[in-house]
């Protein structure tokens, strides 16, 4: 199966879903972070977040979700673009890879930001939940910072050699067209979606089966389904145009150690050999 990212709205207008498959996403930006088990399960959750933000608030836009450990020292990053490529980064500290994991319930954040066509930024923090639930820290995100109120899971299933088995999630959000009387119902039937793990397990949270469930008995229409990938954006041209920002001084430095300077990048681990010439013509483009 292939990631998708389904939306629909309910004919009343009361109602807007967001359903994604992220699983080979996920499993691409884990692999590229040599990330496991825990760490990869909770990175698995971001990254599925970052994907759900960008869809439910700006498809068009980049979206970044930056959770912060309760060390201050470890984070983890998903980078979600409007080609349909997401990314990510794992940074954690020597605490935190020995633990396995970082800890978010005492002192996470999560940061998200979105980059506007003009190039500024819209972002907004809040705090994680005591629960250290992603889902929780989301749905703050979107009521403190977006003042939109929004029912979110995501979840991301390990298999028994630590590798990611299956991950996805959803976003309700609630419009202003609501009437009490959906909202009652919706309300009662959200407790039958709070943990998208026993969903994800099962096979019953497939974009399809969870728009299908979730909106049942209400007539709706399909607005979109778009396909999802692990992707990175690093190019030869990006690693040059960084390069050519460093101070004369740096340039001239890497010259005159006479060595093909290599670059890695750390979001997907690809390569990057810079010639000392090639160094020379950035100088010379200063």
């Amino acid at each position: 199966m292939t990631d998708t990212a389904l939306r629909a709205i309910t004919d009343d207008g009361a109602f807007r879903l967001i359903a994604i498959r992220s699983t080979e996403t996920v499993r691409g930006a884990a692999a590229s972070q040599n990330a496991g088990g825990e760490t990869a399960r909770l990175f698995g959750e971001l990254v599925t977040g970052a994907i759900l933000i960008r869809h439910t608030m700006a498809p068009d836009l980049r979206v970044q979700a930056i959770l912060q450990g309760d060390d201050r020292a470890s984070r983890m990053i998903a980078d979600a673009n409007p080609d349909a490529s997401t990314r990510g980064l794992v940074q954690l500290s020597a605490a935190a890879k020995k633990a396995g994991t970082m800890n978010i319930s005492t002192g996470g954040l999560l940061q998200v930001a979105r980059t506007l066509h003009n190039g500024s930024i819209h972002q907004g923090v809040v705090a994680v939940p005591p629960s250290g639930s992603v889902s929780g820290a989301l749905m703050t995100y979107m009521q403190d910072s977006e003042q939109i109120i929004s029912v979110i899971a995501v979840g991301c299933v390990m298999d028994d050699a630590g590798g990611v088995s299956v991950a996805g999630g959803f976003a309700l959000q609630l419009l202003p067209e609501v009437d009490e009387g959906p909202l009652a119902v919706m309300t009662e039937r959200m407790r039958d979606f709070e943990k998208m793990e026993p969903l994800l397990r099962s096979g019953a949270a497939e974009p399809e089966a969870l728009v299908r469930e979730i909106l049942y008995g209400m007539p709706y229409a399909r607005l979109s389904e778009d396909p999802l990938t692990f992707g990175c954006n690093c190019s030869q041209v990006r690693v040059q145009a960084s390069l050519a920002s460093l101070p004369k001084s740096e340039i001239r430095e890497m010259i005159s150690d006479g060595r093909v300077l290599e670059i890695g990048c750390d979001y997907c681990g690809k390569q990057y050999q810079m010639a000392p010439e090639q160094l020379r013509g950035l100088l010379e483009a200063h």
